[in-house]
């Protein structure tokens, strides 16, 4: 095994011990993306000379003693939204020709004192309002959409050039790629990760979440990321805690919550096909199966897209009516459309996600976690723009990848993909594991105990 193809659990056991630099992990990943970047894509920008100078600093650092934990000496990736120190945050727009960010948002600030090593930036959808990261082509079919907006972060990873990466996640911009490519992706609880420094979407959908090889990585990865910072109004007030699941497989007396309701609509064969043969092996492993109705699902788009588009925009507001020719055809569009949204939509849309909430929150008393498909489909080609159910009707792709990720946005509720399979042409294929709010370590145990059972798929070929 290569040190690229490691996952960030063996490559820290191996750096722990010293079986393994940092070095060498970093010069492994760096090569990597040398081979994948031609055709995949993944990242806006790479600077391998800082990522060099910070595996040397952690290798000096560990082999004097001073381990700092599980993601020292890591590579990483970071989405192109996230500001660090003297590096660039374009967030994939013409907008930000020539900006450097003056100092490192909160997770990059938690990240470097935990010594992981940046690689570089990775691509996204402009300032994350799309679906399919048009800059970036899928891990496993360059002739495929990565998914979005953190499709950089998602081929990444699954591709070797980065051990391990961050993303954000508005309306399913961590889950969507994550599926696609065949990674695991956790969107936490609202406010649970701190978006100081972060760049917006909407400030009441956005969040901040990691990308990974394994379940029991990105559990590592949270550890590093959570705890209150004032300086994110909705940041919660919890104090850190240890996400890493015990290494056990026995989920008996857990009640799995089985949509009879809106997430196995319109959902191709193949996907619901894997997504319910892994919710019977979660039966096998001794999980109780209930099935539950899912609440308001005709509000879903129109609560989404009610929060969201005023939002965007309002962010957008000055830079929009200034030099709107910076932005692509379809991001001006949709913040030109936000314009035209009045007070009373938007306020209706926030009375909606309220009861949304509630209606979800009773849900769950009665479960302690749902399994669903993460998207409908597997990647679609490069420049398709609708989607074709078995019953005739057709469907936008930013539409059918938004459809079953929203809901967690909506409500703040935590949702972990993992992958399950693949389809026929051996695209990947993920559940999503959607949960109590702060119900994160009851994912993370789930996921990680059905990928005991089903090992991680190898990384995407080079070429």
């Amino acid at each position: 095994m290569q040190p690229y193809e490691m996952s960030l659990a063996e490559a820290s056991d191996a750096l722990r011990t010293r079986r393994l630099s940092p070095v060498e992990l970093t010069d492994s990943v760096l090569e990597r993306a040398g081979r994948t970047e031609p055709h995949l894509h993944a990242y806006a920008s790479i600077d391998a000379e800082r990522a060099r100078d910070a595996a040397r600093l952690a290798e000096r650092d560990i082999t004097a003693g001073r381990h700092r934990g599980p993601l020292h000496g890591i590579p990483m990736g970071l989405k192109d939204l996230i500001d660090v120190a003297g590096a660039a945050t374009s967030a994939g727009s013409r907008v930000r020709d020539g900006h450097h960010a003056h100092s490192d948002s909160t997770v990059a600030a938690r990240l470097a004192a935990d010594g992981a090593v940046l690689v570089g930036k990775t691509h996204t959808h402009e300032f994350a309002y799309g679906l399919t990261t048009p800059q970036t082509h899928n891990a496993w079919d360059p002739a495929r959409v990565a998914g979005g907006s953190s499709g950089g972060s998602a081929v990444a990873v699954a591709s070797g050039a980065a051990t391990f990466a961050l993303g954000t996640d508005t309306g399913g911009s961590i889950r969507v790629p994550a599926a696609l490519n065949g990674v695991v992706g956790l969107k936490p609880t609202y406010g649970l990760v701190p978006r100081h420094g972060v760049t917006s979407l909407s400030w009441s959908l956005d969040h901040v979440g990691p990308l990974t090889r394994t379940v029991e990585d990105a559990a590592l990865v949270l550890t590093a990321l959570t705890g209150h910072d004032p300086r994110d109004p909705a940041s919660l007030a919890t104090p850190r805690a240890d996400y890493r699941p015990a290494a056990r497989t026995e989920l008996t007396g857990l009640r799995v919550g089985i949509p009879r309701t809106y997430y196995f609509d319109h959902t191709d064969p193949a996907v619901e096909a894997a997504v319910r043969h892994a919710i019977d092996e979660l039966q096998a492993l001794g999980a109780h199966l209930v099935e539950v109705d899912i609440p308001m699902t005709r509000y879903v788009q129109a609560t989404h897209w009610g929060l969201m588009v005023p939002e965007a925009t309002a962010y957008h507001e000055r830079t929009l009516r200034t030099a709107p020719h910076l932005y692509q055809d379809d991001v001006r569009i949709l913040l030109e459309a936000g314009e035209l949204m009045t007070a009373g939509d938007y306020l209706r849309a926030q009375r909606s996600r309220t009861l949304m909430r509630d209606a979800w929150s009773r849900m769950l008393r009665e479960v302690d976690l749902v399994a669903a498909p993460a998207v409908p489909a597997t990647a679609v080609t490069a420049g398709q723009e609708t989607i074709t159910w078995p019953d005739g009707t057709t469907e936008s792709v930013p539409d059918a990848y938004v459809r079953l990720s929203s809901p967690a946005n909506i409500t703040g509720v935590p949702a972990l993909t993992v992958p399950v399979g693949q389809d026929a042409a051996g695209l990947p294929i993920g559940m999503q594991l959607l949960g109590r709010p702060l119900g994160e370590d009851v994912l993370l145990r789930v996921g990680h105990a059905y990928e005991l059972t089903h090992p991680a798929r190898g990384l995407a070929p080079a070429a």
